[in-house]
């Protein structure tokens, strides 16, 4: 298959034309990126935004690994002298993996097996009679004693048809349109189930599925992956369970033509064992194959959209945040951040068991809220997080000043120990001990998530389900996609970014982002986009894939600091000049600027411009809207002065809380108690109808009003009910 016709068949399937996957697949061999293509290119391709440019990427890279996979089949049946004009046309119309590798397994070179062991005895010409059902006269034996051979090793009759059979049998299992069939059947008819091993015993967390079934049909992708992980720690057995006759009958239907023949029983011999000893464990293989694959991209769907909305939440900026990783014996470690990030100074203090200083951790929080005038404190989710919780609510009731401007938030510090250990961590703070470098991720993930997150594994992150059991590739080439779309969406400030940060701006890498570090610590702060081209190794290229994605406040041109590209900036000056704006009084006459924006008729001018319709819309945007970051469009996060304890929850009760995970059963909620409340699916509705994806109803980091359903304190488990 060319090229072209590649296109082609990747057009359909996306239902686009080849013209836009033609252009699609140029841009992304010369190597652009696609937030530069969704945002810059959307005339070229036809306004295709991120979502649909990354399903023609994957689209076109399975299509094109199929095709080379076709080739090498064709290469390798080919030198066999087996390739037949009816073969290729199979081979060529094959339109998935599955069909083409049926296709070649007859050809497939094999360690040795049953079959070709009876090939090398030379009863290859017995079993092609039994196969080909055509002899009505004599006894197999009859035929089977021409083949006894005791130098081959055929020493009897029985021998010799044993051996056909086995030639047989393996001729069945390499039929394509029957293991076609097949698969389809086990996919619409088979069930999964499971039991607890026998040296199994207590409790697992595995129990739920100690007696387990459920058909392939009705079977979530959580209970997949559960399945998996219990198998592989060997707490369950996993069987895959079909109605063998009706499997039995489809094989038949493929390979007995003719009942009135002396080798009939011989061949349902063969049939049977096909199936029993190379079909059913393919089938099983394939199905469970199947299962964990689409149980993978599901998974993986679900923990992508978890990272993308915990990496674009609203950030708290120009806030000087105090961080608190709590601890017990260690005690609490404490960093003071300033409003830009950068950290001030740290202490340990003992609030909790087993030393309990709470006036003297009183004191020195006094003191660092006072003298760095503090508006918020985030304290880390982990152990001994609700006693320092506690403390810091306990702490801010005691003193009215302190009420007034003072609030604290309990923060995710998923990932905050792999952050502290590494060496990003370690270059900027080589000074510090690994706690303390923890703890000022934690605070920094008020200030601005996306920075701080984007130097952490997202698999770390901890908002997912099953993720350390799915495709590992996949998953990160996946995360790569969310988090190179989340930093491109909100664009980075180059003159503050980190190099981790910068390495995720389209079109740069870790050197280049390392180099713009250095020249910033060198030569000073960038003056305009114009310097990146002063950095070793960018080139024109790269300059044009990242230069839209990088702001600078402190530019003397503002479309510096905006999503306009570099190579739209004459005509944004075109358009000033015919609308008669000062583009230095921007910032000043912004309401005057934006009515006049808004009255152009934006077809006509983009044609006197010069440019699309898509990048005159995006010039305007950004002028009216100059330094624009979307995040600020979401919800705060909740903030808190006082703190709830199990106790102080009743049945009925109506809450605020935060959404810190949804999977597919439900939702978890920080409530301001230990333990977080799961809205179950079935309690999810805000219409009544039923709810069949979560993610279409709440998102890490909502902000959400729900009731407390049911308390179970000895479990430490909280049912909810979204009423708002």
């Amino acid at each position: 298959m060319t090229e072209s016709q590649i296109v082609t068949r990747v057009a359909a399937q996306l239902n686009l034309s080849p013209a836009q996957i033609k252009t699609v697949a140029g841009f992304l061999d010369e190597g652009a990126t696609i937030p530069f293509l969704a945002r810059y290119r959307r005339e070229a391709t036809g306004d295709l935004d991120e979502v649909q440019l990354r399903s023609v990427r994957d689209t076109l890279t399975l299509r094109r690994t199929l095709e080379e996979r076709r080739q090498t089949i064709l290469s390798s049946i080919t030198e066999q002298g087996k390739l037949t004009p009816e073969l290729e046309a199979l081979l060529l119309a094959a339109d998935n993996l599955a069909t083409l590798e049926d296709l070649y397994l007859p050809y497939k070179p094999k360690r040795k097996t049953r079959a070709s062991i009876a090939r090398e005895k030379g009863l290859e010409p017995l079993a092609m009679l039994i196969w080909e059902q055509n002899t009505r006269a004599g006894t197999p034996e009859f035929y089977a004693h021409s083949f006894l051979s005791e130098e081959l090793g055929v020493p009897s009759e029985q021998e010799a048809l044993h051996g056909a059979c086995d030639i047989c049998a393996e001729m069945i299992s390499e039929i394509a349109d029957l293991r076609a069939d097949l698969r389809d059947y086990f996919k619409k008819y088979a069930a999964l189930s499971s039991k607890k091993k026998s040296n199994i015993e207590g409790r697992t967390a595995f129990e739920t599925y100690y007696e387990f079934s459920s058909t392939v049909r009705n079977i979530k992708p959580y209970q997949v992956l559960a399945l998996n992980r219990g198998e592989k720690e060997n707490v369950l057995s996993v069987s895959v369970d079909v109605v063998d006759d009706e499997s039995l009958g489809i094989i038949d239907s493929h390979v007995i033509v003719n009942d009135e023949h002396i080798f009939h029983d011989l061949l349902i011999q063969a049939i049977d064992d096909s199936y029993k000893r190379l079909l059913l464990p393919a089938m099983e293989r394939d199905l469970r194959s199947h299962l964990s694959e689409e149980a993978d991209i599901h998974a993986i769907t679900i923990f992508a959209q978890n990272v993308r909305n915990l990496l674009m939440q609203s950030p708290l900026k120009s806030k000087t945040v105090i961080g608190i990783d709590p601890g017990f014996r260690t005690g609490c470690k404490v960093a003071v951040i300033d409003p830009f990030g950068n950290y001030l100074e740290g202490s340990t203090i003992y609030p909790t068991e087993p030393y309990r200083r709470i006036q003297e951790a009183e004191a020195i929080i006094d003191d660092l809220v006072r003298r760095h005038k503090v508006e918020i404190i985030a304290i880390g989710n982990g152990t001994a997080s609700r006693e320092t919780e506690q403390f810091i609510a306990d702490y801010i009731r005691s003193n009215p000043y302190r009420v007034t401007q003072l609030h604290y938030l309990i923060v995710n510090e998923a990932g905050a120990s792999v952050y502290s250990a590494s060496d990003i961590a370690r270059e900027e703070f080589p000074d510090l001990d690994a706690a303390q470098r923890g703890n000022i991720s934690i605070a920094r993930r008020i200030q601005d998530p996306l920075a701080e997150l984007v130097k952490i594994d997202p698999k770390s992150i901890g908002v997912g389900l099953y993720q350390h059991d799915v495709d590992q590739s996949e998953l990160e080439k996946s995360l790569d996609d969310v988090v190179e779309s989340c930093v491109n969406t909100v664009g980075v400030n180059l003159n503050t970014a980190s190099s981790p940060l910068l390495n995720k701006v389209s079109g740069l890498n870790r050197t280049i982002a390392n180099r713009i570090v250095e020249f910033r610590v060198k030569h000073g702060p960038f003056k305009d986009r114009a310097q990146l081209m002063d950095i070793p190794g960018m080139g024109p290229f790269r300059f044009q894939q990242s230069a839209g994605f990088l702001r600078i406040p402190e530019s003397s041109n503002p479309f510096d600091n905006t999503a306009i590209h570099p190579e739209s900036y004459d005509a944004v000056a075109d358009l000033c000049k015919i609308l008669d704006i000062d583009v230095h009084r921007l910032h000043i006459d912004i309401d005057s600027v934006a009515s006049k924006l808004k009255k152009i008729n934006v077809v006509d001018t983009s044609s006197k411009l010069g440019v699309g319709v898509p990048t005159l819309e995006l010039i305007i945007e950004n002028i009216i809207k100059p330094g624009r970051d979307p995040r600020e469009e979401l919800p705060k996060p909740l903030l808190r002065q006082d703190v709830l304890k199990l106790d102080d929850l009743n049945d009925g009760m109506v809450l605020e809380g935060t959404v810190r995970n949804v999977v597919d059963f439900g939702a978890f909620v920080d409530l301001g108690v230990k333990e977080d409340g799961l809205i179950h699916i079935s309690r999810m509705s805000r219409t009544g109808q039923r709810v069949i994806n979560p993610h279409e109803v709440l998102s890490v980091n909502d902000i959400v009003k729900v009731k407390i359903l049911t308390i179970d304190k000895e479990r430490g488990r909280i049912g909810l009910e979204l009423v708002g």
